[in-house]
């Protein structure tokens, strides 16, 4: 384990003994109803947020860590005690003395205001944080935060929500220059299409638009100045087209645990409609789905390309799987989608086949049950 995760720093992350590295976690909040293992996964990834910082003590100038009261939500914005860790002091007393942190932590930011805040940001760039590695149980990935860290002050950025160690013998333990190779080739076939149909046994069936949108590769190798990516690494993800998506979604994994029963959610004009199932996760989707209209958005498609990823009860690993897609609901604000909302959720699904239509309307199978159709 030790010496899997001196491998983040120095093959993954290129931490160099000169540079300034912030890590940090969440913990339980009151608020939150837990099952026993829900309780004794959060421990244990506390555990391993804790023995990270402490190993890369030795590997860096300095370690920051942080833990601070869970938010509640993937894709919710972190509290002021991490920006002020991450970006500096003197970057968020500007920001609150501008009067921007407050909303934009709210993600109620105007697009005037987001360019204020990057302003600030610039103006002090210089005392953010060389690298970061995220090791909070609700993802960080979709936020102002994050954007602002890898876009405007250049840091390396690893994200690892819901991580567990067992990851560092499966998902993590790969050839990461063959992944880095699979992934980019997978991404530039993707983004030859302008629309993309999906089906899978299970009756999942959804059409969207990705014109104008780019798709990205998540390979882990995360050197360049600011980089940005999961640990466990290994998918091509984009943002759909806002208001084209249209089918339903069949979902049989939450998350983190297989769903006693399937759960379809109803698909048009590119946000969900309708959630119909007798599961209990049902009505706590239902409560986050009317939170916003936002949080219905159909916000990613992501393929997965780690031929090491198997778990299927954690959506960090499940989402990497080689032969699988997830799709996600909410924000997509951080990788070239408009929508900024406190909600990112991912569910993934099996065996699917996905065709890329191209701007003369050509078809290609991409996947066909969960098998890529391409030589790589």
């Amino acid at each position: 384990m030790i010496e899997a995760i001196r491998a983040i720093f120095q093959v993954n992350l290129g931490v160099k003994k000169s540079e300034r590295v912030l890590v940090f976690t969440d913990k339980l909040s009151k608020r939150e109803d837990l099952a026993p293992e829900d309780i004794t996964r959060r421990e244990r990834l506390r555990d391993i947020a804790l023995l990270t910082a402490e190993i890369g003590r030795n590997l860096s100038k300095e370690i920051i860590f942080l833990e601070y009261p869970a938010t509640g939500s993937h894709g919710k914005e972190p509290p002021r005690r991490l920006w002020e860790c991450a970006f500096g002091k003197r970057t968020v007393d500007a920001l609150k003395k501008a009067e921007l942190l407050s909303p934009i932590i709210r993600k109620k930011a105007s697009a005037q205001a987001l360019k204020d805040a990057e302003k600030i940001v610039l103006r002090f760039k210089a005392q953010a944080v060389d690298a970061v590695v995220a090791l909070s149980n609700y993802s960080t990935s979709h936020t102002t935060f994050r954007d602002f860290l890898t876009r405007l002050c250049g840091t390396r950025y690893a994200s690892m929500p819901l991580f567990d160690a067992s990851m560092l013998e499966g998902a993590m333990n790969v050839d990461w220059k063959t992944l880095a190779k699979r992934t980019k080739e997978i991404a530039g076939v993707v983004n030859k299409a302008i629309a993309i149909e999906i089906r899978t046994p299970n009756g999942t069936h959804i059409s969207f638009s990705t014109k104008g949108r780019k798709a990205h590769a998540d390979t882990g190798i995360l050197t360049k100045k600011g980089s940005f990516g999961n640990l466990p690494a290994g998918e091509v993800y984009l943002a759909p087209l806002e208001g084209t998506a249209n089918g339903r979604l069949v979902l049989e994994w939450a998350p983190t645990r297989k769903l006693s029963s399937p759960v379809t959610l109803t698909v048009k004009d590119g946000y969900v409609t309708q959630v119909a199932g007798d599961e209990p996760f049902v009505p706590h989707l239902q409560r986050k789905l009317l939170e916003r209209k936002e949080n219905r958005n159909i916000a990613e498609l992501g393929i997965g390309t780690n031929e090491n990823a198997t778990r299927p009860d954690n959506i960090l690993e499940s989402e990497k799987i080689l032969g699988t897609v997830h799709i996600a609901l909410g924000d997509n604000s951080s990788f070239g989608g408009r929508v900024k909302t406190p909600f990112h959720q991912d569910f993934v699904f099996f065996k699917p086949t996905v065709v890329l239509i191209d701007r003369k309307g050509i078809k290609t199978e991409l996947m066909r049950d969960g098998k890529l159709q391409y030589s790589e």
